[in-house]
């Protein structure tokens, strides 16, 4: 009987950690580097994860990934939990395990085996994935709480509101796509950064309509530009590449495009000695200030 792929991806990895080509604490391949090594789908390469967490051999690491676990690691997982469940830890394991691997890489399963425990014994602490997801958002946008005191100027109140989210954002990749934009998420830590957007604008007396179009606009370019930074560093991990690697790679081709098309902006731009630096921190400081000098010559015409 030929062996399931995800099985004999995590007999490879368990290989290189027996033969000590892994050690403990070292990173292992992540599902994403393991569908580029092994040719497999995304749900395959998680599955072998899963397979090798169950096990008891590495771990969910924040801030690092999964990595090799130490062999009294692996006893005491196998044995099972020594002590009860709590939904703060539950929802901590999820964070670490998004923050090293991507949303896409939680499952109920996955953080399950990272605890230690059923798969089922999870729901009476989070509920369901969905449930799980939300927590997670409120929990790490509230790491960035609004200062108690409100900034003087409106000005100052959205910049601190957008940075304060940028700033989770930056920390936490996953988080952009996890908040919505049309259907607000009614959680404790994420309304209050609308509302101090809502309460910077006060003093202009605009009515009900232009001021939540503005909070979702100043949402909208912060959560935007966090986007990017997330595709970006996965684009990175994927090709061993920066987006200015990237670009010296394929100035050839966009120069040879820019000559031959009627792309005069373009050729404008792109004259010899020129060099971009793509910065996603000072391409969204420029924006905001881009945003909120439009704002300023709206919000007065308004008033």
């Amino acid at each position: 009987m030929v062996e399931a792929p995800y099985l004999a991806i995590a007999g490879e990895i368990r290989r290189r950690i027996e033969a000590g080509e892994l050690r403990p604490g070292d990173r292992v391949p992540s599902t994403r580097t393991m569908v580029k090594e092994f040719g497999v789908a995304m749900a395959t390469a998680t599955k072998a994860l899963q397979v090798l967490q169950q096990q008891g051999l590495v771990q969910a690491r924040p801030g690092v990934g999964t990595v090799v676990g130490s062999p009294q690691t692996s006893l005491t997982q196998s044995r099972g939990p020594s002590r009860d469940l709590n939904r703060d830890e539950v929802v901590r394991v999820a964070i670490a395990i998004a923050d090293g691997e991507g949303l896409a890489a939680l499952s109920m399963r996955r953080v399950a085996a990272d605890l230690g425990v059923s798969t089922m014994a999870l729901y009476r602490y989070v509920g369901g994935k969905d449930a799980l997801v939300l927590q997670m958002v409120d929990r790490a946008i509230g790491e960035f709480p609004l200062p108690a005191k409100a900034p003087k100027s409106w000005r100052a109140g959205i910049e601190t509101a957008a940075r304060l989210q940028w700033a989770a954002y930056r920390r936490h990749l996953w988080l952009a796509s996890a908040v919505s934009l049309s259907r607000p998420q009614a959680l404790p830590n994420l309304l209050p950064h609308t509302d101090a957007v809502l309460r910077a604008l006060g003093p202009f007396g605009l009515d009900g309509s232009t001021a939540l179009d503005t909070a979702i606009t100043v949402f909208a370019y912060v959560r935007g530009i966090a986007l990017a930074m997330e595709a970006e560093v996965r684009a990175e991990q994927d090709t061993g590449m920066t987006a200015d690697e990237w670009a010296d790679q394929h100035v050839g081709p966009i120069a040879t495009m820019i000559s031959l098309e009627d792309l005069a902006g373009f050729r404008a731009v792109f004259q010899p000695g020129f060099d971009f630096d793509y910065d996603l921190d000072r391409l969204f400081e420029f924006g905001l200030e881009l945003l909120l000098d439009g704002l300023e010559k709206k919000l007065t015409r308004l008033r």
